[in-house]
C-alpha cells in the first residue's frame, strides 16, 4: 500500500520554495539512531518505503523503525506530448519535502553496528545526502526540573 494521505484539504498545490534549515524534528526522538539528511529535498512515498524495507530486512525483523516524514505534496505532470496550458495536470505521487537537519528514521533494538548499516542502506534508497546520528542522553530527569 503506498503512502499517501487518506484525504487532503486540496487536491493540487502550489510548488513552493523548500529554503533555509529544519527547525523541527531535527533530535533522534523514539529511537537511538537516526538518519539525518544533509540537504534539501523531495522525497517520494516509494523511496520512503524502499529505505524501509531495505531496513528491516538488514535487521531481520528484529528493533524497530519509524518513520518521521510523511509524503503530503502532490506533485502534478501533464501528459507527454500535450501542448502547453489548459491548466495544471493530475497528480503524478506524492512527496515529503525535506531540509537540511530533518531526522528521517529512527532505529532502535538492535546493535549499533546493525543499526549503521540498516541506515546505510537505508540512506542508499534516497535522493539526499544524509549522515546517521545517535540519540543524545545528556538530560537526565534530575536536570530537566530545574527552576
Amino acid at each position: 500500500m503506498p503512502l499517501i494521505p487518506k484525504r487532503s484539504k486540496f487536491r493540487k498545490v502550489q510548488k513552493g520554495r523548500n529554503r533555509g534549515k529544519a527547525t523541527r524534528g531535527t533530535k533522534v526522538t523514539d529511537g537511538e539512531f537516526g538518519l539525518q539528511t544533509l540537504e534539501a529535498g523531495l522525497i517520494t512515498g516509494n523511496q520512503i518505503e524502499a529505505a524501509r524495507v531495505a531496513m528491516n530486512r538488514y535487521m531481520k525483523r528484529d528493533g524497530q523503525v519509524w518513520i518521521k516524514i510523511f509524503p503530503d505534496k502532490p506533485i502534478t505532470r501533464k501528459p507527454a506530448g500535450t501542448r502547453m496550458g489548459k491548466g495544471k495536470g493530475n497528480t503524478e505521487f506524492w512527496v515529503a519535502p525535506v531540509k537540511p537537519g530533518r531526522v528521517m528514521f529512527e532505529v532502535a533494538g538492535v546493535a549499533e553496528n546493525i543499526a549503521r548499516e540498516a541506515l546505510r542502506l537505508g540512506a542508499n534508497k534516497l535522493p539526499v545526502k544524509t549522515k546517521i546520528v545517535i540519540r543524545e542522553k545528556a538530560i537526565e530527569e534530575g536536570e530537566n526540573n530545574e527552576n
